[in-house]
């Protein structure tokens, strides 16, 4: 089966909003092992749909169609299909129902520019929108069924989810014998790690593949079929044991939420101190439910006076050692423990540029402290300096992954390949 997509709209086309639905499509898909083979972004022109629809339907035998089913006039979507199949739109009397329903429940007064979502092309196959006024439809024209979706990624997850997933397997009579492991590894970049993965046998039906998705490379192993699933965790733990301590998580997509699923419900208490990371250690753990069950509190330190004041670092700890050192760094993480007398806390102080550097703390220098009841973990690394966000995301996970080596009782500070380290 050859599956693609067709995203729509000026404001994906142009860069203004990050397509973050065609990412979790493709990923979502490779997790039932269908690999989406060519993905294609058009604008809101009539005529640029229309023709994408023709050309794309003659190659690929499911396109999933997201964005244009909104009520507006650069909607255009269930036109332009319309319009390639030669066909007129008409209205579905069940959606036109469930609209004016919708509105009811809601106590609102219907536009009358919404009836246009009720207009699907004449073939057409209405597909059950659960959660939004937008009305999903498939067609098929040449040899291609094109399954239209709307473009906001909470109605389209919902719609992959109950309607695309059993169509296709229905439709092309899919193998749904596999299974997936996920690698979540950082401090390696993708060359490094392949040239560690390619020269590995491995058995029939198994492959790897991987994502970057900064500061994590994914490292996705495959199975298909009864044979290779059964062989799954032996391979993938032999390449836990080729990357070492590259590997910081299984099957999570980041290490905020590794670290989140660790601390829940365990009776550990977390406290954080921040300043080159500027709360993005705090925010990433509060995105998940339940975080308030451990976090005590996510300070933001930048002044030097903050520091002081809050944290209770000493004065001249800073005018001997500045900012950016193990030492202030310590007495952060000690500091921020002692608020609340938490079982843990994390502090970092760095200079994530892209100015502000010296000869001695180039940008890219961050000091990570982990303070526990026994004792203070600190280390001093140099990150790539090919952007602000990159140090303050890598500074973020290399912190994390100090919490949960202690939560592991195993060795704290550990070499990463692509990270640089300076001694005390």
């Amino acid at each position: 089966m050859k599956l693609e997509m067709i995203c729509t709209g000026e404001e994906v086309l142009a860069g203004q909003i990050v397509d973050t639905n065609a990412a979790w499509f493709a990923s979502t898909m490779m997790e039932h092992g269908v690999e989406i083979q060519r993905r294609v972004t058009v604008g809101d022109r009539l005529e640029d749909l229309i023709a994408v629809f023709q050309e794309r339907s003659l190659h690929a035998d499911v396109i999933l169609v997201n964005g244009g089913l909104g009520p507006t006039s650069d909607d255009m979507s269930a036109l332009a299909m319309a319009k390639a199949k030669g066909e007129p739109l008409v209205e579905n009397a069940e959606w036109r129902e469930r609209l004016e329903d919708w509105f009811t429940r809601n106590n609102r007064e219907m536009p009358l520019s919404n009836l246009k979502q009720a207009m699907l092309p004449a073939s057409a196959v209405m597909v059950d929108n659960p959660v939004g006024t937008a009305c999903g439809f498939r067609v098929k024209l040449n040899r291609a069924w094109l399954f239209f979706t709307p473009g906001v990624p909470f109605e389209l997850k919902h719609m992959v989810t109950e309607q695309f997933v059993p169509f296709i397997r229905d439709e092309f009579n899919l193998d749904s014998k596999v299974a997936l492991k996920k690698l979540l590894t950082i401090g390696q970049g993708e060359s490094a790690l392949a040239d560690k993965l390619e020269p590995l046998e491995l058995p029939e039906g198994i492959t790897i593949g991987y994502r970057s998705s900064m500061p994590h490379i994914e490292i996705k192993i495959f199975a298909r079929g009864e044979k290779a699933i059964a062989v799954l965790p032996r391979v993938a733990g032999h390449i836990k044991m080729v990357l070492g301590t590259a590997v910081v998580a299984e099957d999570k997509a980041t290490l905020a939420e590794e670290i989140h699923y660790k601390l829940l419900n365990s009776g550990l208490t977390l406290s954080v101190a921040e300043s080159c990371t500027g709360g993005m250690i705090t925010s990433q753990l509060v995105d998940f439910p339940g975080s308030s069950s451990y976090l005590q509190h996510g300070l933001v330190t930048y002044s030097n006076e903050s520091k002081v004041r809050v944290l209770g670092v000493n004065p001249s700890t800073l005018d001997d050692h500045g900012a950016v050192s193990i030492a202030t760094v310590e007495e952060m993480a000690k500091g921020a423990r002692q608020i609340l007398d938490s079982d843990y806390a994390l502090a970092t102080s760095g200079i994530a540029g892209p100015d502000g550097g010296t000869d001695e703390k180039p940008v890219g220098t961050v000091a990570i402290a982990l303070a526990t009841r026994g004792g203070v973990y600190s280390q001093m690394i140099k990150l790539p300096r090919r952007s602000r966000d990159l140090v303050r995301s890598l500074s973020a996970a290399v912190a994390y992954d100090m919490l949960r080596r202690e939560l592991l009782a195993e060795a704290v500070i550990v070499d990463y390949q692509s990270i640089g380290r300076f001694s005390k």
